[in-house]
């Protein structure tokens, strides 16, 4: 009999296809089929060939790009040198993760499944389209087109004589088991904060622990929005970047919520402990030191304050011993429930924290071992670079807003790694560092010096461009026009003493858009069209480059 084994693949920029992924892997288990879930990326592309059963599991970003954990995968699928038979005893499924309202909508998925077709797959159904603009999300499309997966993959792989799928009212092993270690065992090599010795260019494996230099506030008090200038100190590290170019933070959840959440899972933040995965072949998690604090583990690893998905009710609905905390959870985990989950978790923007208190019974029942199934880990955040290493060698700037919005629940939400970065204060003297690394970012200004540019970045927007103004002026380039757009000129205009600095050497034209400051509003777009001519004679006969950030 043919040996009972699926692959998943999957590509995810925000986490929503690995948590599906994890989903179908979960499932294949119930169904005792052997089953790897990774990323594209991580798997070995030369093994394909000899894979009998895969399912990819792919979302698309921006305007039609793979994730960035597909990227090498992509390119190597459309190698023009493949054999065309390549893939003739592969079995495969492609499930897409997207959203309608972009003009590429789910465009790598069906890329994806047509490759593969023409490398000779044996599709077992048509690719799915998931859609975040369903009301009931992409599990709309999900949930039936599993349904049917699954009979297809148990026509061909029928159960073992003598198995049954096992129930989902069964809880599967944990992926990891945590041990705790003895007070007085030797404590583990390095933090991830611990500025290591330079071995390679830093890394989301290996970010650089750069300390704070400044973080300063650029809105006035007065003003509904806090918008930061923060610069690092990345001396030693080895980065170098250009204008355009993306640094991704590392961010960690706030003191009081880690205490707060080991209260209610009754654990003890000091307990030292080794992960050992359940089964051999699993690689630990990254950045997790052996053996780690329970307080670091909930600091710099657990997401507790992402929005949780439904594969946390559904896990959480397997720990709970009380009936009416079990029914409930079941609700949010079954496909009738999502309209009611959307209005209790995605509308509000209720935490993973928030959740587990309205849940006390459950929660105080979780056993340690299931916290990483439970909980996904932190994921970075990218920021343009709004500096260039032209004008601040060995620094790198960001302009920030403080995320903070209202929601029907009382505390104001606020986001994770903006809260914490404008909490940090160089100026207490405390040695305050971020994990950081650069990505190289989707805009490249032109390398011919006589090009013009145009750059039209309201609000936080101009952050690239202040990284590109800075780096063609050090290079003596004076083409640069900016159309700069916020609400008054009295509370955001940002490094306005700057801008006006160039403006009077000659470096840039400058055209401003303060929306409230007049009786009709006035945006960047009106500016444009009162400046057409000028537009249009860059455009016509300087051949510029037009660029735009929001």
């Amino acid at each position: 009999m043919a040996e009972r084994k699926l692959l998943v693949l999957f590509g995810s920029q925000t986490g929503t296809a690995q948590d599906t992924a994890e989903r179908i892997g979960r499932e294949a288990t119930r169904r005792h089929l052997q089953c790897r879930v990774e990323a594209l990326d991580s798997c070995d592309l030369a093994n394909l060939i000899h894979e009998p059963l895969v399912v990819f599991v792919c979302a698309t970003t921006g305007q039609g790009d793979p994730p960035d954990n597909m990227k090498m995968f992509w390119r190597f699928l459309f190698r023009k040198n493949l054999p065309p038979g390549s893939l003739c005893q592969l079995d495969y499924a492609v499930l897409g993760l997207g959203d309608s309202s972009y003009p590429k909508f789910n465009f790598v998925a069906k890329k994806l499944h047509k490759r593969v077709l023409q490398l000779g797959g044996n599709p077992l159904l048509p690719v799915a389209l998931g859609d975040d603009q369903h009301d009931l999300g992409p599990d709309a499309v999900v949930d039936p087109w599993l349904v049917a997966l699954w009979d297809k993959i148990l026509a061909l792989y029928p159960l073992p004589p003598g198995l049954e799928i096992i129930s989902p009212d069964t809880r599967l092993p944990p992926k990891y088991t945590l041990h705790y270690v003895p007070e007085d065992s030797p404590p583990p090599e390095g933090d991830l904060l611990q500025p290591t010795a330079p071995r390679a260019v830093p890394s989301e494996l290996h970010p650089f622990a750069a300390p704070v230099v400044s973080n300063q506030r650029l809105t006035a008090q007065s003003h509904f929005q806090d918008v930061r200038l923060i610069e690092f100190d990345i001396t030693g590290s080895g980065i170098t970047f250009s204008a355009g170019d993306v640094v991704m933070i590392q961010p960690q959840n706030r003191p009081e919520d880690v205490q707060q959440f080991c209260q209610l899972l009754r654990l003890d933040p000091d307990k030292r402990f080794v992960l050992k995965p359940t089964e051999p072949g699993t690689s630990l998690p990254p950045l997790l030191p052996q053996p780690c604090t329970v307080r670091h583990l909930v600091t710099h690893y657990l997401d507790i304050s992402c929005v949780p998905r439904r594969s946390f009710f559904e896990l959480l609905s397997c720990f709970s011993t009380n009936e009416l905390e079990r029914e409930k959870l079941q609700e949010f985990s079954s496909a009738q429930g999502q309209e009611e989950l959307y209005s209790y978790c995605n509308r509000p923007r209720r935490t993973t924290l928030e959740a587990l208190w309205d849940f006390p019974h459950t929660t105080c029942a979780i056993p340690a071992d299931y916290l990483l199934d439970l909980i996904p880990r932190i994921r970075p955040r990218a920021f343009s670079i709004a500096s260039s290493m032209l004008a601040h060698p060995d620094r790198i700037q960001i302009l920030m807003a403080v995320v903070q919005y209202k929601t029907r629940l009382s505390k104001p939400r606020r986001g994770l790694c903006s809260t914490w970065l404008a909490s940090l204060n160089p100026e207490q003297g405390s040695d305050v560092r971020v994990p950081l690394w650069v990505k190289k970012g989707g805009m490249k200004f032109p390398a011919d010096p006589a090009t013009p540019v145009i750059m039209i970045g309201p609000g936080t927007g101009v952050a690239p461009f202040r990284a590109a103004i800075q780096e063609r002026v050090a290079q003596g380039r004076r083409g640069n026009c900016l159309f700069f757009g916020c609400r008054q000129k009295s509370k955001d205009f940002f490094c306005q003493a700057e801008w006006e600095e160039l403006v009077a050497k000659g470096f840039l034209t400058l055209f401003t858009a303060f929306s409230r400051d007049q009786e009709e509003k006035v945006y960047v777009q009106h500016r444009i069209r009162e400046n057409r001519r000028l537009v249009w004679e860059l455009l016509s006969s300087g051949n510029a480059h037009v660029y735009l950030a929001g």
